[in-house]
């Protein structure tokens, strides 16, 4: 699928910061639209190819534009500290781990359907690489696992707050909200499930369905009402994913290359080699965490055990772009 000539246009003759702009506005709005469960696999697959024009565009003649995402698109950790610190007499934040903007049009249709009142639809930047651990260091937590049982301390930048983080039912997520006036709930949902049918197949389909069925169900909606009882609520996430099974296979040279040096992964610590290739397959980027070499762009490659259908950790719209989406009741 071919990019409009219109927004070509605006990609190329702009400033970083002006593409950059319409490069997330229109990723939002492509995924945001509404969805129906029954045709949900094959539109949520379609979209996903309608984002990857944009993703081939920075991968083979705008590569350059990631040299500044980092300055260029507010970080999820940096928009959530700005939002905490507005003057509402209450507040929540609910991370759910790994959830991309293909899992947007639920939680849109779901909040207007239960009468919520929606105050902004956007989207940030994950920290560089997208990992789960880096946004919790963003954010001052030592880890996710900190946040379990009110563990968050007095050190992290969204004070005061009640803090969780379980991979529980839903229902039972709703019995451990009390009545503290600020929180931040750390969901391992979908990150869990990504990585539970990650080697299987298309893993993208069963995701996808296991989405609709959960932010569909009657006890997730329950859970944020909990949570957005008295309080203005951010849903949010630390990355997203890339649906890498859907990739096409890097051959020759730049496969090797990849195999070598990500194995199975999207990115690597450290100042990389990334190789002689024109336009690169791969890219060194400095952030607030150091020096790595990120896999940019839609590629999959042979390793050992086979290459995860679904993962993150490189550069690729789907997963580092997180929704943001701010509701009240």
């Amino acid at each position: 699928m071919a990019l409009q000539p219109e927004v070509l246009n605006r990609l190329t003759k702009g400033s970083a910061a002006d593409a950059w702009g319409v490069i997330v506005k229109s990723a939002v709005e492509i995924a945001s639209k509404p969805l129906a469960t029954g045709n949900a696999p094959s539109e949520v697959i379609k979209r996903d190819r309608e984002i990857g024009a944009l993703d081939n565009f920075l991968s083979a003649s705008g590569w350059d534009l990631w040299q500044s995402f980092g300055a260029a698109v507010e970080r999820t950790s940096d928009r959530l500290a700005r939002w905490w610190a507005e003057p509402y007499s209450a507040k929540a934040v609910l991370v759910l781990d790994g959830l991309s903007l293909r899992e947007l049009p639920w939680l849109l249709q779901g909040a207007k359907e239960r009468g919520f009142k929606l105050h902004e639809v956007s989207a940030n930047a994950s920290e560089l690489p997208g990992e789960t651990n880096e946004f919790a260091r963003a954010l001052g937590f030592g880890s996710r696992s900190q946040l379990q049982n009110n563990g968050g301390g007095l050190a992290h930048r969204l004070q005061p707050a009640q803090t969780e983080s379980v991979d529980m039912p839903w229902k039972d997520c709703e019995g451990l909200v009390n009545g503290a006036p600020n929180w931040v709930f750390w969901h391992h949902w979908p990150d869990s499930k990504i990585h539970d049918v990650a080697g299987a197949g298309q893993g993208l389909d069963t995701l996808t369905k296991d989405a609709a069925d959960q932010l569909n169900s009657d006890d997730f909606w329950a859970f944020v009402e909990r949570l957005a009882t008295g309080r203005r609520l951010v849903i949010t996430s630390d990355h997203g994913y890339a649906a890498t099974g859907y990739f096409p296979d890097a051959e020759g040279e730049v496969g090797q290359y990849l195999k070598k040096t990500f194995s199975s992964g999207r990115s690597t610590s450290g100042a990389g080699e990334a190789g002689p290739f024109v336009p690169p397959v791969a890219m060194q980027l400095n952030s607030p965490h150091g020096a790595h070499l990120l896999a940019l762009g839609r590629r999959k490659w042979k390793s050992q055990g086979g290459y995860p259908t679904l993962t993150h950790g490189g550069l690729s719209l789907l997963e580092v772009l997180s929704p943001w989406l701010e509701i009240s009741k």
